[in-house]
């Protein structure tokens, strides 16, 4: 078994950033790619021999791993990790039996080569089979989650444009069929799976659909009742304040929340009022404050 050299063969320098590695893989990828090589043997071997470097270097662990191993590969397969087999042949990974000996089992950059083969010893099935789902994450702001958002994603050297609806919740994971992993011998398409990260946001809270944030109320309107503007998601918004509104109080505001998703109306905001006291008092001021307090004696 022969060491195997995957900067030579991705064609890159060894201090090559992931991002000239990711995009020299994907620049031969696009020229090996079976569906542009229908039937041709050596092309099909080329396409496997940059996938595996890839899923090694693609991957800054494995990356690691496969620098500190260096040209002491031999030493290690004498200390034990042997037991795969001699020779160049695709073993049932689809990769190498060098990959299988020192990276196999490790998850790599989520890249499979039984995508494009028919699995056990490289040979390929006459069965159709759908492709393998891909996954991938997005990162939205509270804003952009509540309005709907566009992304642009890049799978397999495609770009793909992405509607998000609004609503979409932190966690939730969205679908897009046929935009995974090619099916073999006339099977579906695999799907693109996409899970969705709301940043943290400086004003509000959510709660399932409801919003929370907090408001500052002067004491005067809070006694005597009165109007406020204050900001929201949809705009501003006029709230009328009841008389002797008292601090920590939650005024709920319905509809005024997040949109549920994929379906008509939204959550309430809520308000959580703080009660902001003057810094100073008049003479007066202080005198009537006494006044009121005695009355309520």
């Amino acid at each position: 078994m022969d060491y195997k050299d995957y900067y030579k063969i991705l064609g890159v320098e060894r201090s090559a950033s992931q991002d000239e590695i990711k995009k020299a893989y994907r620049k031969l990828a696009v020229k090996y790619h079976p569906d542009k090589n229908p039937d041709d043997k050596v092309a099909e071997e080329k396409f496997k021999e940059i996938s595996e470097a890839y899923q090694v270097l693609g991957n800054a662990d494995t990356r690691k791993k496969y620098d500190e191993l260096g040209a002491n590969w031999k030493q290690y397969e004498n200390a034990g990790f042997s037991g795969f087999g001699g020779g160049q042949g695709f073993s049932a990974s689809g990769f190498s039996d060098f990959f299988d000996m020192f990276f196999g089992g490790q998850g790599g950059v989520g890249f499979d080569i039984r995508d494009f083969t028919g699995g056990m010893g490289g040979g390929r099935s006459t069965r159709p089979a759908k492709g393998r789902d891909l996954n991938a994450s997005i990162s939205l702001t509270l804003l952009e989650a509540y309005q709907g958002s566009q992304r642009l994603l890049d799978v397999n050297g495609n770009t793909i444009k992405m509607n998000i609806k609004p609503g979409v919740r932190d966690g939730q994971v969205l679908r897009l069929k046929g935009k995974g992993n090619p099916g073999r011998n006339g099977g579906d398409n695999g799907d693109l799976l996409i899970k969705v990260s709301i940043m943290n946001d400086h004003t509000y809270q959510r709660d399932g659909d409801d919003l929370i944030r907090n408001i500052n109320i002067d004491v005067y309107t809070a006694i005597l009742g009165g109007k406020i503007t204050i900001s929201t998601l949809k705009g501003d918004v006029n709230v009328p304040i009841k008389p002797q509104t008292q601090n920590n109080s939650t005024l709920r505001l319905k509809g005024l929340g997040m949109p549920h998703y994929d379906k008509d109306g939204a959550g309430a905001l809520l308000l959580k009022v703080q009660l902001l006291l003057p810094e100073h008092f008049s003479q007066k001021e202080l005198e009537l404050i006494k006044e009121a307090k005695d009355l309520s004696s």
